[in-house]
């Protein structure tokens, strides 16, 4: 970089000079970081729109589908005990329901763990006497076994049990007398259910981790006397209270329904019977009352007036719904591509430069920026694109069972473009909607055909959805320019980007190359000046003056 020296001698603006000999450069560079602010913007608002159209594809993706139409809904009259949840393939009309049980996990509660001393002594007739004799000492985690008064050899205690896959899991535990409670704890939860200790209580507590008879379990004394006191002491004896106090179990148990007749178990208390999903919470009939003579359950035995009563039926609201926000979601993309595409000319308006910028107001700038990102899609040619293929695609007539169908036919319309708003005249309105004060006052034909026949609407949405995917899908097509799911060329536009950043650092590059020049110039006029004053001077002393 050459030295940069003022007008010393010159009495020059040098600065001013430079600039502007070096203008014509500068506006070159200017030029170009201009056009690449607006190529900015623009990729800006086509990612944004291109992540809507993206959202609408997926939409219309699941409505190709009979799942995504819940044409079912249903009702419980008593959801204290039951909840029901209609699939599309539920057969309307109403059902008795009766809950016979409930599922339930296996349940042990030990008896209370006390600390407690072994004391022996001798009878009358000399034999041997064991007392175990209460210490009041606290019971904790980490209580030793020998605490609870087993001081002597090893015991085992026997788990058993099933897996998710109903095979049996059988597993030994075996203790002595250093063991701790929480030995015991992580053993059976490593075996397979959940176990915990309540210090508070002193007991212990054991689950299975599912409800259902297959995934109950069974906590034994392995053979001999060692082990049957171990089980004892540690409160988990459901047989006898020798050794301590007993345990209590409840038995996992299956659920029981009867529907329409026909009953039902499972090892849970969810049922999904001929398209019906069934939560059970209690009970309508106590099912000992239903036993006959042998023990079988005998239905004829129920009492009606216990039959909790589904109703399933049509959900033509659901269905509307699913109509209405697919044409919302629908709507506000067409428009914001009208309007994009409507744009008025931005004219003579450019990204503005930093002093210029420093003569505005923060609100004069986002105007006069907004003025020129509405318009940089005005009348292009992919965003053409786009619009006409979902709008030929919502256009579109299908036939159905022999008869021709069209939006219009089910009260869905355009509104044309002397009635509807500025940029909205491609957007659909449904006849009746409270919500559209442009058609509110119109005949509901939607709701109409939806009562009357929802498989017809339901077949028309699908094959609708699958065109308009179909044409989204098109336009979304990888090439050279740009790629797979992309509305836009993205790829040319990167590129372009690049190649702005590349030709303003040239120019630039230019810019400071030209300076340098002009700045060499002035500093050797600057010099050769400072040498004729000198010179100047000197002469004028030797002649005296």
């Amino acid at each position: 970089m050459a030295m940069r020296v003022s007008g010393i001698n010159s009495g020059l603006d040098t600065d001013a000079i430079v600039q502007e000999l070096v203008s014509a450069y500068s506006q070159k560079t200017e030029k170009y970081t201009k056009e690449q602010t607006k190529l900015g913007w623009k990729q800006e608002i086509w990612k944004n729109l291109n992540t809507k159209v993206y959202s609408l594809y997926n939409s219309v993706g699941k409505m190709r589908y009979s799942s995504a139409y819940n044409t079912k809904k249903t009702t419980s009259s008593d959801l204290t005990k039951a909840t029901v949840v209609a699939g599309a393939n539920a057969v309307n009309g109403t059902q008795k329901l009766n809950v016979l049980s409930t599922a339930q996990s296996g349940y042990l509660t030990s008896g209370k763990l006390k600390a407690r001393n072994e004391v022996k002594s001798t009878d009358a007739d000399g034999n041997e006497v064991v007392r175990y004799v209460e210490t009041g000492a606290k019971i904790t985690s980490d209580t030793k076994l020998s605490t609870l008064g087993f001081t002597e050899g090893e015991g085992t205690i026997h788990f058993s049990t099933k897996d998710k896959e109903g095979k049996a899991v059988e597993k030994d535990i075996t203790l002595n007398a250093d063991s701790k409670i929480s030995d015991v704890i992580k053993q059976l939860q490593d075996a397979g259910v959940n176990a915990s200790f309540d210090e508070k209580n002193a007991r212990i507590f054991v689950s299975s981790e599912e409800t259902g008879v297959e995934r109950d379990f069974s906590i034994t004394a392995a053979t001999g006397s060692k082990s049957e006191k171990l089980l004892g002491m540690l409160g988990l004896d459901t047989q006898n209270d020798t050794y301590g106090e007993k345990a209590t179990k409840i038995d996992g148990s299956d659920a029981t329904i009867v529907l329409s007749g026909i009953m039902y178990t499972s090892s849970s208390n969810n049922f999904s019977v001929n398209g019906l999903d069934i939560t059970v919470n209690g009970v309508t009939d106590d099912i000992n009352s239903l036993l006959d003579d042998q023990g079988n359950i005998d239905l004829s035995k129920l009492n009606a007036n216990n039959s909790i009563m589904i109703n399933t039926s049509t959900d033509t609201q659901g269905l509307y719904d699913t109509i209405k926000d697919f044409l919302t979601e629908y709507n506000n993309i067409i428009n914001e591509v009208t309007k994009l595409y409507n744009a008025d000319s931005a004219g003579s308006y450019e990204p503005l430069t930093d002093d210029e910028k420093d003569k505005m107001s923060d609100t004069e700038i986002e105007k006069w920026e907004t003025k020129i990102k509405d318009s940089l899609l005005r009348r292009d040619n992919s965003l053409s694109s786009v619009m006409n293929a979902l709008m030929s695609s919502m256009s579109q007539g299908i036939t159905i069972n022999g008869k021709d169908y069209s939006l219009s036919s089910f009260g869905i319309h355009t509104l044309g473009y002397l009635n509807a708003a500025e940029n909205e005249q491609n957007s659909y309105h449904i006849d009746g909607d409270e919500d559209d004060e442009n058609t509110s006052g119109n005949k509901d034909k939607l709701m109409a055909a939806l009562v009357e026949d929802p498989d017809t609407v339901v077949e028309f949405m699908k094959q609708l959805s699958t065109n308009l995917y179909k044409a989204i899908d098109d336009q979304m097509q990888a090439t050279s320019l740009r790629t797979r799911f992309k509305i836009y060329n993205d790829k040319e536009l990167d590129t372009q980007y690049k190649n702005y950043t590349k030709t303003i650092k040239e120019w630039e590059s230019k810019v400071s190359d030209k300076e340098d020049y002009y700045y060499k110039k002035f500093s050797q006029m600057e010099t050769a000046l400072s040498k004729l004053q000198s010179q100047t001077s000197s002469i004028s002393g030797l002649l005296g003056s």
